[in-house]
């Protein structure tokens, strides 16, 4: 085990200090959540085309349901395990980049489980009418989650368990929503 943390605390070292000062406010602009709302009302209205008012509630109730359980399983795991972040660990002082910190533990992001709880959700619900939308919001979970790494707050293994916890739960919850929009639409059509 004590192989893999130093292996992970490489990792995070070479990627973290690949970064530069010029474009420390890009990263830390990319991993606030406010900034990504506009993608966010992009996405009400994609649902809403293509499954009206009523599936957009049922689809809403879900999203919400989900990134909660994402977030809250981050938090439990973060106390349970006591990973130190980064930015708090004091055998790499003087050895990262250290832009932002957070909390004092960081295994697993909630930042890469909910984007990629997001990203897989939305592709899973309308891959068939947008076929590039899998490939763009997988594209930005992965930015988004990178960014935990550029600012000093997560290690690497931090972020893929997060993006796998997230790519799990958005799989499950896409798949209860349409379980329950075809149970919705079987019942409205009789």
């Amino acid at each position: 085990m004590n192989e893999i943390i130093q292996e992970d605390q490489q990792a995070f070292l070479y990627l973290n200090n690949l970064g530069s000062e010029p474009f420390d406010q890009f990263w830390i602009l990319l991993s606030e959540t406010w900034i990504w709302f506009p993608l966010y009302f992009i996405f009400l209205y994609l649902l809403y085309k293509n499954f009206q008012l009523r599936g957009l509630i049922f689809i809403l109730i879900f999203i919400a349901l989900g990134v909660t359980v994402s977030d809250q399983l981050a938090g439990i795991f973060k106390t349970g395990i006591s990973r130190l972040r980064p930015c708090h660990d004091p055998t790499l002082d003087h050895l990262i980049r250290e832009v932002k910190c957070g909390g004092q533990f960081g295994f697993y992001s909630s930042h890469a489980s909910n984007t990629f709880f997001i990203a897989t959700l939305m592709s899973l619900l309308l891959h068939k009418t947008y076929k590039f939308l899998p490939y763009i919001l997988l594209f930005w979970a992965a930015i988004v989650s990178y960014s935990r790494i550029y600012l000093g707050v997560h290690f690497p293994l931090d972020i893929l368990m997060g993006s796998l916890m997230g790519f799990l739960l958005g799989g499950l919850f896409a798949t209860i929503s349409k379980n329950v929009l075809r149970k919705q639409k079987k019942a409205t059509s009789v």
